[in-house]
C-alpha cells in the first residue's frame, strides 16, 4: 500500500503526500520504505537501520510516517501472517525506538481491503494502535473506517487485488491523511526555528 502497487501513477499515497509538501513550500526528501508483503514484526526488524542509512543527525528537521497493518491481517492458509498477539508490541517497539532517536513519527492506520472479515480484524487493529500511539504522543490517523465505508475506495480495491487500489483510490487516501500530514509537517518546522 505505501509504494503505491496498483497505481499507474506509481506514487501512491506516500508520494502524493511528498508533492504536497514541496508544493507548499517544505525542503523535503522523501525515503518511501515501503516493502510490499511487510508485517509490522519485519518492519520492526529492519526500521533502525534504515533510519541510520538515511537520517544524519543534526541541522534538519527529520522524521518518521509509518503506515501498516493489513500484512498482519492477511491469511497464508488458515493463519494471520502475524498472530494478534504480536502486532501491538511490534508497533510499540518501533515507536519506542523512534522516540529514542527523537525521530517525530506520524502513523497513519491501515486501510480498508475488499474482504469484510478482514476489515473487522483490521478495524480491531486500528483501535488498538490508536490506543498504543496516545500515551506516546505519536499523531494517529484512522483512515479504515472511511475507507470501508467509501464506494470509490471500494471499488477501485475490488477491480484490483483486493488489497491495492488504483490512482483514484491513492487520490483519496492522500486527501484524508493531507491534514494529518501538513499540521505534522507544520510541527516539523517549527522545531527547526530559533
Amino acid at each position: 500500500m505505501v509504494t503505491g502497487v496498483g497505481d499507474e501513477t506509481h506514487r501512491g499515497w506516500a508520494g502524493r503526500l511528498i508533492a504536497r509538501g514541496i508544493k507548499r513550500g517544505y525542503e523535503l526528501t522523501g525515503y518511501n520504505l515501503g516493502v510490499r508483503g511487510d508485517t509490522s514484526s519485519m518492519i520492526r526488524q529492519r526500521f533502525e537501520a534504515e533510519c541510520a542509512a538515511r537520517l544524519p543527525p543534526g541541522g534538519h528537521a527529520v522524521g518518521v510516517v509509518f503506515s501498516f497493518g493489513v500484512n498482519d491481517v492477511i491469511r497464508w492458509g488458515a493463519k494471520p501472517r502475524l498472530a494478534a498477539e504480536d502486532r501491538i508490541p511490534s508497533l510499540a517497539a518501533i515507536l519506542d525506538a523512534a522516540g529514542e532517536r527523537s525521530l517525530p513519527a506520524l502513523m497513519i492506520g491501515p486501510p480498508a481491503l475488499a474482504d469484510d472479515a478482514l476489515n473487522a480484524e483490521l478495524l480491531e487493529l486500528d483501535a488498538q494502535m490508536r490506543a498504543i500511539c496516545r500515551p506516546k504522543t505519536v499523531p494517529y490517523l484512522g483512515v479504515h473506517e472511511d475507507l470501508a465505508g467509501n464506494e470509490l475506495w471500494r471499488r477501485e480495491v475490488a477491480a484490483d487485488d483486493g488489497a491495492h487500489p488504483r490512482a483514484a483510490g491513492y487520490d483519496l487516501l492522500a486527501g484524508l491523511a493531507s491534514g494529518a500530514w501538513d499540521a505534522w509537517l507544520q510541527d516539523a518546522a517549527a522545531r527547526l526555528e530559533p
